[in-house]
């Protein structure tokens, strides 16, 4: 099996003009030796918290550019090779490859496809020490036992969902398509691509497992997954899979206990940025010592850092989608209102996303969420209607679009027209966090911008792209050149086209 490093990550200077922050550093503590992980139940936890610091860290991989910094930087990659986040200007050129949907075609050391391949890898690995290491520890609890393998289950089948979705089209109808090599264990030499199909097997099959082993246990903290990131996972995988009764079943699971956020609350600095959140069912908790700075989520998106967000990057949301949010629906409020004169103001333009910010201006403490209870509602919903269950479906959906639009009735509308309804308003609600391009494949759509004034395109940064087929082959990441060049069971014709 190609090695998979765990790079130590090292303080980076920070070269950008008039800035006062000297560096960055993560800290990513979830390696421990093959003798701790066999007795001890102390390294066993320190090495979980490990793997949830990892995905939020910066450099993993072979690239310190300030576009890699976990999840959050593949997030923002995924909204930006979509339909509705515009680059306001050129800036300093971080992610404006995504926009234009040529980065992922790289397969070159420290490329997004290379460091993609790093982190999710590597994740996998440490997740595989602690499944098959963690019934061998003497000093644990059956109950700290089961957690811990539970949590890494879950881990897992998370960074497989990930790469078998940057890596391949969506599932359904690609079922026999290669997929991404599956470890359980560290296999010398490396292993085939597989099928789809054996990846989304794989997946399902750790949830399956995580959740009893999940139920009833009380987590410390949301930076730990429990039975509720479990299960919204599950609900996640079922939505792309369509399997629509496992999908409502599973979101609905999911977002017991959380409390969605009102109105007032809604357009908050820290609504985004805080994993206290009532909504949130999962996070990274950052605190300014662990902040990555630059390179970091909201310095990308967030005016009020001084980051590159503030130096011409603003991401904005389109005039199209905009216009379609009714006034008095408070998710209009997170945007920055057009007028005729702000449209290319360098500091906040016309359409400026203001729903990712940090809590405290000047400070870079600011939280990373990965699921929160809104997605889980338009989950259920879409699969409800998509059962023919059409008034259940309503009554999800309204009840939460009524906390953003105390006037919203999803009354008018029935089966085709509803689906377009629940669709439109996971765009809306979920603008920013990393759906788009998941979407776009899951839905068979292919991309398909709005341009002209406050849409892509002039005068805002111009992507270049408009337009492509379903299942275009830039939607997919390529295979890193040293993967294929070191794992003994690929060849070039294994590459993605």
């Amino acid at each position: 099996m190609k090695k998979i490093f765990l790079y130590t990550i090292l303080a980076l200077l920070i070269v950008i003009a008039g800035c006062k922050k000297d560096y960055l550093e993560t800290k990513p503590s979830n390696a421990v030796t093959q003798e701790q992980i066999s007795t001890q139940v102390g390294p066993f936890t320190a090495a979980l918290q490990g793997i949830t610091k990892e995905l939020f860290a910066f450099g993993i991989g072979a690239s310190t550019g300030h576009d890699n910094f976990g999840q959050k930087a593949y997030d923002l990659q995924s909204d930006l090779m979509g339909n509705d986040m515009v680059v306001h200007t050129a800036g300093y050129g971080w992610f404006n490859a995504d926009y234009n949907l040529t980065a992922w075609g790289s397969k070159v050391n420290g490329s997004q496809s290379d460091n993609a391949w790093y982190l999710y890898y590597d994740v996998i690995k440490q997740a595989n020490k602690l499944i098959n290491g963690v019934d061998l520890v003497l000093d644990a609890t059956q109950a700290q036992k089961e957690s811990i393998k539970g949590q890494a289950l879950g881990l897992r089948a998370y960074a497989y969902f990930y790469l078998i979705n940057y890596f391949q089209q969506t599932y359904k109808g690609n079922e026999t398509k290669p997929g991404v090599p599956i470890y359980t264990v560290d296999t010398i030499g490396g292993k085939p691509r597989g099928t789809v199909q054996d990846v989304y097997t794989r997946i399902i099959a750790d949830l399956t497992q995580a959740e009893p082993l999940l139920t009833g246990k009380t987590r410390a903290a949301k930076t730990d997954i429990d039975v509720s990131v479990i299960q919204g996972f599950r609900a996640r995988v079922a939505l792309l899979m369509e399997d629509w009764p496992t999908a409502a079943t599973y979101a609905n699971k999911a977002r017991q206990g959380y409390a969605l956020l009102t109105a007032a609350q809604y357009p908050a600095f820290s609504s985004f940025s805080t994993i206290g959140t009532s909504e949130w069912i999962w996070g990274s908790l950052i605190p300014a010592s662990q902040a990555t700075i630059y390179a970091s989520f909201f310095s990308h998106m967030d005016i009020r850092t001084g980051g590159y967000a503030a130096l011409g990057g603003q991401k904005k949301i389109t005039k199209a989608l905009y216009d379609l949010i009714p006034t008095g629906d408070v998710r209009k409020t997170v945007f920055t209102t057009p007028t005729s004169t702000n449209l290319t103001s360098s500091s906040d333009p016309g359409y400026n996303q203001k729903k990712h910010q940090v809590p405290t201006a000047g400070s870079w403490a600011a939280d990373y969420l990965y699921m929160r209870a809104a997605e889980m509602y338009l989950i259920e919903a879409e699969a409800l209607n998509r059962q023919g269950q059409d008034a259940n479906a309503r009554t999800v959906l309204e009840t939460l679009i009524k906390t953003r639009n105390p006037a919203y009735s999803a009354a008018s509308f029935s089966g085709a027209s509803l689906l377009n309804e629940i669709l439109l308003q996971r765009r809306i609600e979920l603008w920013g966090e990393g759906f788009s391009l998941m979407d776009i494949k899951r839905l068979n759509q292919g991309l398909n911008r709005p341009t002209g004034t406050g849409n892509h395109g002039a005068p805002s940064y111009d992507p270049g792209v408009y337009t492509t087929s379903p299942a275009d082959p830039r939607f997919l990441m390529r295979i890193p050149q040293r993967e294929l060049d070191n794992n003994t069971s690929l060849t070039p014709a294994d590459q993605n086209p």
